[in-house]
């Protein structure tokens, strides 16, 4: 009973350091992506720049070059109720998003740059290629003209048509689609083949991202690529995973995203097509993951219409699956999703009755713990009767020395006569761990809780205590948790191990984010209420419970 005891307490330290780990890794500056002192002018003076025509053509558009020569061309600006866009006229790629209700710092005034020059390249492009594509072009990528340089959203919806005509005279209008209140954007590409000639064009829509450099030897929170399709709904593909081997993958529908900390951008096709996923390393240190629809023919003097999605937002699970049932993945809380996602929403409906999330959180760990009760009853009762055994056992182990096959089968015998679980004070702390774990990626993934405040000096429950106030008091719960708690170690070692056991967790805990630790603090004063009125039950029933 003593070494499962103390492997259970080893195993959540490890646990613990190991989440300390990611989530340090995931708050690390050097590992953020933070907002480029370049101006939108030096993204379009034709140095070092990402929209460059960088698609990826399919196997059988081998002549269609990677890499096009520079031209000038203008920025055309859009403002709406969530985000400010640029858009390049030299190609229509979306050159730069900041969403506006999400700040880069607490309380300040500049928005979060999503898309941009942001510690390198982070862009979305899309086009057309194919035998008659306009981005085939080898002369480089078209350079569209629009009647406004600046569009603002006044009613529900914004339309922004960008006009090429090819030297055929074929005239390509490539629409965004903007609406209030969303973070998806629609693409339309409308082609008016107005020759005798049947065209043919191939939709390509992408997302590329300079590869990123990590500054720990563990895994961060997730930084890179992942892609869906019918046989796979949910794949992490990185950076690594790009260098190493490009994925050329066929699939109805499907869709294409590259995903950060709370954030995430996403291209979802026409789900009725057959479409080609793909990826590419790029030179400058650049990767790309996209998707290229069917080949379509346009007959002479027709007029065809080719439509995708572009997302550019917060992790919001039900705007992702919106758009694509499996998308909501992106919001990734691991193996234990299936605990994580009814946490997450019990935590949303107390936040929408109490309307704030540290309240939400004791609420939930109230919840929780109640719910837990009866196992935290057996086991605290079981552990009470094991160390009543204590002096039976020594007593055992001094009448049958060294023969350890006899000295467990009186063991086993006793428990039996005694009706003790030697596990049962292992089992409910067990079943705890995978709650700890999936709150833990709930405070890390949901974008609810960032930047949201709780009171006093905690003002920020995704980022760690300020004043390291909660570590301390947690430490402080431990302590008089492990007084309480009736002692069956008799070895020294395991002894001083466990009274060291609140200064190691506190120490973990300082950089752990403080709406974990402030659920963990109120689990452990819940604890000892609990063990207080377990063990007054208890000793009425003539159970010893200390020494």
């Amino acid at each position: 009973m003593e070494s499962q005891r103390t492997f259970l307490f080893i195993g959540l330290m490890l646990v613990s350091f190991l989440l300390f780990q990611e989530w340090n890794n995931d708050y690390n500056p050097s590992q953020q992506i933070e907002q480029s002192a370049k101006q939108i002018n030096n993204q379009t003076n034709g140095t070092n720049q990402s929209n460059d025509g960088n698609f990826v053509p399919s196997s059988s558009d081998d002549s269609i070059p990677s890499q096009i020569a520079q031209v000038s061309r203008s920025v055309i600006s859009i403002e709406t109720d969530v985000f400010t866009v640029k858009i390049d006229s030299k190609g229509g790629d979306i050159i730069e998003a900041n969403l506006l209700a999400y700040p880069t710092e607490q309380n300040g005034d500049t928005a979060y740059k999503l898309l941009g020059e942001i510690d390198g390249q982070y862009f979305s492009q899309s086009g057309l290629i194919g035998k008659n594509g306009p981005d085939a072009n080898a002369k480089g990528r078209p350079i569209y003209t629009s009647s406004q340089t600046a569009y603002v959203l006044n009613g529900d919806e914004l339309k922004v048509p960008l006009s090429y005509i090819d030297d055929n005279g074929v005239k390509f209008v490539k629409t965004y689609i903007f609406k209030r209140g969303q973070y998806d954007v629609g693409l339309e590409y409308q082609i008016n083949n107005n020759t005798s000639d049947t065209l043919s064009v191939q939709l390509y829509t992408q997302v590329k991202h300079t590869v990123a450099e990590k500054s720990s030897m563990t895994d961060q929170t997730y930084l890179g690529f992942a892609y869906g399709t019918t046989e796979d709904p949910y794949n992490k593909y990185d950076f690594s995973d790009i260098e190493e081997k490009n994925i050329n993958v066929n699939s109805k529908g499907g869709y294409v995203s590259f995903i950060q900390h709370y954030f995430v951008s996403a291209w979802v096709p026409n789900q009725d097509e057959q479409n080609n996923l793909y990826t590419r390393m790029l030179s400058g240190n650049a990767a790309i993951m996209g998707i290229k629809g069917p080949q379509i023919n346009i007959s002479a003097n027709t007029n065809h219409a080719l439509t995708a999605t572009f997302y550019m937002g917060p992790k919001d699970a039900d705007a992702l699956e919106a758009l694509h049932e499996d998308l909501d993945l992106a919001v990734d809380y691991g193996i234990l999703f299936f605990i994580s996602q009814p946490l997450f929403s019990l935590l949303k409906w107390l936040y929408s009755i109490l309307g704030n999330w540290g309240f939400a959180i004791i609420a939930i760990t109230i919840i929780v713990k109640t719910a837990l009760y009866p196992l935290t009853k057996a086991q605290y009762t079981s552990m009470a009767k094991m160390r009543n055994l204590q002096p039976k056992i020594a007593a055992m182990k001094e009448k049958y020395g060294d023969d350890k096959q006899k000295f467990g089968q009186a063991m086993m015998e006793m428990y039996k006569k005694e009706k003790v679980n030697p596990a049962g004070g292992c089992f409910p702390l067990l079943l705890q761990m995978p709650i700890f774990l999936a709150l833990f990626y709930v405070f890390l993934e949901s974008v609810e809780l960032r930047h949201a405040e709780f009171g006093l000096w905690l003002t920020d429950l995704s980022a760690m205590d300020p004043y390291f106030i909660l570590p301390v008091l947690f430490g402080l719960s431990m302590f008089i948790t492990q007084k309480l708690q009736p002692m069956t170690a008799t070895d020294p070692m395991q002894q001083k191990m466990m009274m060291w056991m609140p200064v190691i967790f506190s120490v973990f805990f300082l950089w752990f984010p403080s709406g974990l630790v402030l659920y963990w603090l109120v689990s452990n004063i819940i604890s000892i209420v609990q063990m207080l009125i377990i063990y007054k039950g208890m000793e009425k029933k003539g159970i010893k419970v200390k020494s």
